[in-house]
This record gives C-alpha cells, structure tokens and sequence, in this order.
C-alpha cells in the first residue's frame, strides 16, 4: 500500500508573491542608482573609439566607393549600389572595432578583479523547460546539484519551470525529475512546477515564477535547458551583485560545449577562439548599459519584478502582441529604471550548447528574426539609454544586413548585365568632347582587399591572442592545429555565409509577409538531416546559385571568377547542409586534431561530471513511446504524486470542450486502452490538469494501490 505522506507531498515552497507591473513602450527614465567612478570614462572612451572607428572606416569607404564608380558622374543604379556598399561596409566596421577595442583589451596588462563580498540569503537557480529532453536536463541539474552542495551548501535552490504542453513530454519530466526533488534547505533544494498557461512563453515562464515565489529570493539566476555552471562561477556572480547594490544583472559569457556535428563544431571553435575578443570589445563599450542573452545571467529579483514587466506591442503578430525577444528588453528595461546591467567575461565555467545543423540554426534565426524586428518600437521609444538604442538596432540588423547584402549582390550584378547590353552615351551631355565610362580597377580592387581585411581581422586577432598565450594555444592543440583550424573554419564559414545570407533574406520576407514563427522546442539531436529535407530546405538557394554563377559566365568570366565565393556555397547548399549534421558525416576532422575546443582534452570538472551522469546506467529508465496515462497507470506512486501538484477543481467546465468530453470518455471506457483509443491530445492534456478527471481515472488502478485523495494528507495540500 503506498504511504499518503509521500504521494500527497508538493514540489513547490510557501509562495511569495511580488507585484510586476506592467510597463509601457514609452516611459520616463529614472536616474542611474550607481556613482560616477573612474571606469565610467574607459567605457566612455571605448564608446568613442568604437565610434570614430567605425565612422572613420565608413567614411573612407564611402568616398572610394564613390570614386570608383566614375570620375565624372553617378546616376540611376550606380547610386543604390552605392548606398548599399556604404550600409554593408559601416555594418563589418563596426564589427571591426568592436573587435580591435576587444584584442587591445585581451592584451591589456592591467586589468583589474571585479568586486566581490558574501552573501546572505538563498539564491534561486531558474531552468525554464518546454518539450526538452528530460534526461539531459535531468543529467545537467544533478552535475550542477551536485558541485553546489560540495562547495556551497545552503546557498542556492532550483526552479525547474517547465512550460511543457505535450502529454507524454510532461509525464516524462516528471518521471525523470521526480526522483530529484528535495526541499533540503542546508544542502540545495530542487522544486518543480508546470505552468498550465504558457502565455508569454519564456517571459511569463520567469514571470509567473517572479510574482509567486521572488519575495524570498534576492536574486535569481536564469538558465536555458541546455545552460551548464560550475558552482564556483555560481558563487562568483552572487559575490559581484552582492558587491555593487546599483546592478540589476551580470550576463556572464557562455562556452559552448558538447559539439559532435560539422556544423556546432564550426561553432564551437569560433566560440572558444574568436569569441572572447568579442566578448572583450562588447564589454568595454558596454559599461553599465549591457546587455542580456536570456539564461546564464543573474538578475535582481526585486528590480526585475519592478522594472521590466514587458508592455504588449499593438497590433497583431508577428510584430504586435507579446514580446518575443525578451532578454534584449529586460535589460532595456533594467537600465531604463536606473539598474546597472554588466557584461562580466572573465567568470568561467558558464556552457551551453549549439544547435547541430544548419537547419536547426535556419529554425532558430525564424524565431530570433522575428523578436528582433519587433524592437523596432523600442528604438526610438522615451527613456532608453543611447547604449540600449544600439543593441536593440545592432539585433535589428543581424538580419536586415542578409537583406542588404543580397540587394548589393543584386544590383552589382543589375549592372554588369546593363553594361553589357546597353551601349553607352558618350555624348549625353551637349559637348565637343565624348564622355568616356570610367570604372577604376585598381581602387575597387584595394576597396574589396580592405574589406577583406575588416572582415577577417577578427580571426587574425583570435589567433593572434592564443598564440601569445602558451597555455591556451596548446588547449587548441598547439600552434600547428591551431592555425589549420582557424583556416578549416574560415574556409567553412565562406562556404555557409552564402546559404545563411538567403536564409536569412527568406526569414526576414516571410516576417515582413505577416508569417508567425510560433515557439517550437530547440533541437538537441545530433541533427542528421535527411537528403530530402536538405533538398527541400534549399532547393531555391541551389537554383539561385546556379542561376548567379550561369549568369556571371555568361557575362564575362571575370565576373564569374568574382562571385564564386558566393555562387559556389549556393551551388552546394544541398549537400553542405547534409553534411553539417550528424554525428558520423562531417565531424570527421575531430580525428585529425582540427576545431579542437579546449574543454575536449581537459574538460572542466562541472563538464566531467554531467558527462558521468548523462552515461550512469543507473539512471531512471522509461519507455518514452508509451502514451503518458499508461505509464501513469503503471506507477501508482506517480500517478498520486502527480494529483497532489494539481491546483483545486476549477469551476469553468462547460466552457472546455476537451474537459467534457474526456470525462465522457473516462465515464464510459472500462480500460485504460479502450479510453486512449479513442482520446485526442487536447482531452488527454485535460484529464492531466484538471483534478477531478485525474481523481476518477482512480478506476484504472488496482483496488490495493489506490488512495483516499479525501484523506488528511492530501487535505493539507
């Protein structure tokens, strides 16, 4: 007979609500909480090299643009090409800088340690979950749980908020998670609760978790379902906010981990190699004004509770309703009610993972594109600091820059077919003198070699600052490897950038079209994609490909020579794309030592040790295949503890359909398989969230695992 006390017992703490107002897109700035202090004029003077830098380099492009395009006069397309270089151009210098700021600060000799002081008080731990793998996540919360408890026991506590809304996804958490959940105070408590109404996705998910249970926790630290922290990095983040009472959040930088495709091997190098100097250059010119990524940050509860309750866009999707990209937001918000937001990139031991495929990465940027065109309300709205106005444009155009790219590969190649048919004026203007077309070869060749430049310094600089450090150049494999390697994914990213630029020009079209993205899990797969879905996903990048280069041979075969960089990945997006998933097809240079990442040889032990849970045979097994109510109705102890987290009988049933008719279904089946024989997912979602179809599924039991749900245990829940 099972114990009432153990099935009847709840996942979740005594609530503590705080109050999240909702705020308006235009609103009045309040005075920033921190003091003036020496670091604030570095950041200003990082601002203003960025600045200059980038306004110097687009300035000079412009102006040889210009003087390339003819001595005499512009007129009709030369004059969008022009305009488009210039945009492009700004785009890759502003990258430039970003990057010299970062290399100059890598390198810098003096960087001093942030500051730190002890805590009181818990710290909550949020890893919101929707449709995920639960073994993975079972594995990552049991390695970090773990490493918590042996170095900072009683200092932290774990939220999973799952937002799941599929049947046999949510009873497959639960079988995972369950044996987890611990309310032990002085060790690391781990709760878990289901959201019911996932409105808002990600951002209701926190939340909701915010105005129930955010008064007993001065901070929170917010993950992904793929996120991974050592303790010490957790520790290290509630001593800096601890530290500087005018933060509202530190964003730490994640390292991708755990890479066995072609592609999110492409990644993971760039990540650990190019990354940093980024990182590095983000940081500088940030200051205070950062930004925020979503997960692997924490935050002040209490200032995320008063400040960023985000406002409704009007309209309809995709860019009216509910805010998508959150994260960007909430630290607008943050800084636009006088917190602090910080980019801290020396902490270590922050991972996440990659998606695996191309494809997968084309799934995501749909999203991604979507949430951030919808900024385009917040960019000149009242209140927002100038650094906040920047990363809400520079999220902008991450895509519109596919958008621009393609129209100046357009019209370059609008006027190579005019200048090849349409014969030219010489005499347009009344004169004794003909007007000679002047087009000069040299100066667009040192424009494109410049370009070149500012497009693979960034690369040079990643090298450049392993192999000044002894240490990290033998973590890539010493400078031999690292070199071919910095090679192999410049080679391979030239190869993608094509595909991704339409892609991307494809997502951008279907948003500006009135297409909704929706919300569909992230792959954590090995992302194997099949020849047909490859064919499908690119069939029109293939046939753009062919066309370009069919046309630039047909012109001349100089200009065919040209656009190969771009024709040739185009050409081959079918097979490339094959290729970039699965553990067995193009991860084949793992073997040779190239796009080695340093954590593969000597992994961190936050790494090891979630690698040594995800392979322990002892891990909860369950036939995922099996529909969610068999395997409720096999486990009785799961099937009690899963009534005990449900909320009291509602009161609304004749206004749910699928809540009717599951209970006429339940009423009327004397089996388990002859009620899912006819039970659709919404009636099967039904009967999981509402206490009463689950209390008369009781018949389904054996008579001698049954328990009085009337009983006093199940009262006090």
């Amino acid at each position: 007979m099972l114990s009432e006390d153990i099935v009847a017992k709840r996942a979740l703490p005594i609530t503590s609500p705080l109050d999240m107002p909702r705020h308006a897109v235009n609103e009045a700035s309040r005075p920033n909480k921190a003091k003036l202090i020496p670091k604030d004029f570095v950041t200003w003077l990082a601002r203003v090299f960025v600045l200059v830098c980038t306004g110097g380099l687009s300035w000079y492009g412009a102006t040889e643009m210009y003087s390339v395009l003819s001595t005499n006069a512009i007129a009709g397309l030369q004059w969008l090409f022009l305009v488009l270089f210039c945009i492009n151009f700004t785009w890759i210098s502003f990258a430039f800088s970003q990057a010299t700021l970062g290399l100059l600060y890598q390198l810098w000799p003096f960087s001093g340690r942030r500051k730190e002081r002890d805590v009181e008080g818990v710290t909550a731990i949020l890893l919101p979950v929707y449709n995920e793998d639960p073994a993975r996540i079972r594995a990552n919360i049991q390695a970090m749980h773990a490493d918590i408890v042996k170095q900072a026991a009683g200092k932290f506590a774990f939220f999973i908020l799952s937002d799941t809304n599929k049947a046999d996804a949510w009873i497959a958490e639960e079988q995972a998670f369950l044996s987890l959940l611990n309310d032990e105070a002085n060790a690391c408590p781990i709760f878990y609760r289901r959201r019911y109404d996932n409105v808002e996705r990600k951002a209701g998910n926190i939340a909701e978790w915010v105005t129930n249970f955010g008064g007993d926790y001065e901070c929170m630290i917010v993950l992904d379902a793929d996120s991974l922290m050592g303790a010490e990095c957790l520790v290290s983040l509630t001593r800096r906010m601890s530290a500087d009472s005018s933060l509202g959040l530190i964003q730490t930088l994640p390292t991708i981990i755990r890479a066995d495709t072609l592609y999110s091997r492409i990644q993971q190098f760039a990540n650990h190699c190019f990354g940093p100097i980024y990182a590095s250059g983000l940081a500088a010119w940030h200051g205070s004004a950062s930004n925020f990524w979503g997960h692997n940050a924490i935050i002040r509860t209490k200032a995320f509770a008063q400040a960023c309750g985000l406002p409704v866009l009007e309209g309809k999707a995709p860019f009216g309703g509910h805010v998508m990209s959150h994260d960007f937001m909430e630290a607008a918000l943050l800084r636009r009610a006088g917190w602090g937001v910080r980019f801290d990139t020396d902490l270590k031991a922050s991972y996440e993972e990659a998606p695996p495929s191309l494809v997968d990465v084309i799934v995501r940027d749909r999203r991604w594109c979507q949430g951030n065109l919808q900024h385009k309300a917040f960019v000149f709205a009242k209140g927002f600091h100038f650094a906040t106005r920047l990363h809400l444009f520079s999220g902008i155009m991450s895509y519109l820059s596919a958008v621009f790219w393609l129209m100046l590969i357009v019209v370059g190649f609008a006027l190579a077919v005019q200048a090849y048919f349409v014969r030219p004026e010489y005499f347009s203007n009344p004169s004794l003198f003909p007007t000679w077309p002047v087009f000069d070869f040299e100066k667009a060749r040192a424009l494109f070699i410049l370009s070149m430049i500012l497009v693979l310094a960034p690369k040079a600089y990643g090298w450049l600052a392993a192999m000044l450090n002894i240490r990290r150049c033998m973590q890539f494999g010493g400078p031999i490897l690292l070199t071919l390697s910095i090679l192999m994914e410049t080679l391979l990213s030239a190869l993608y950038a094509p595909i991704l630029m339409l892609s991307q020009f494809q997502v951008v079209y279907s948003v500006f079209k009135g297409a909704d993205s929706g919300w569909k899990p992230q792959s954590r797969d090995d992302g194997a994609t099949p020849w047909k879905v490859a064919a499908r996903a690119h069939f029109s990048h293939t046939v753009f490909g062919v066309a370009l280069a069919g046309g630039a041979l047909f012109l001349s075969p100089q200009l065919f020579y040209w656009s190969l960089p771009i024709s040739f990945g185009l050409v081959l997006s079918i097979p490339l794309s094959w290729l970039s998933g699965g553990t067995k097809r193009g991860n084949v240079i793992h073997h040779f030592g190239l796009l080695r990442a340093p954590e593969e040889k000597r992994p961190h032990e936050i790494v090891a040790l979630q690698h040594r849970y995800s392979t322990d045979t002892n891990q909860p097994r369950f036939d995922a295949a099996l529909p969610s109510l068999i395997r409720l109705i096999a486990d009785p102890a799961l099937f009690y503890w899963h009534l005990a987290q449900m909320p009291e009988p509602q009161s609304d049933k004749e206004f749910c359909r699928a809540w009717i008719c599951a209970e006429w279904q339940i009423l009327n089946s004397e089996s388990i398989e002859g009620l899912l024989s006819h039970l659709r997912e919404d009636e099967c979602i039904a009967i999981l969230q509402h206490r009463t179809l689950m209390v008369a599924m009781q018949k389904y039991l054996p008579e001698d695992e049954r328990v009085n749900t009337e009983s006093e245990a199940f009262a006090l829940v």
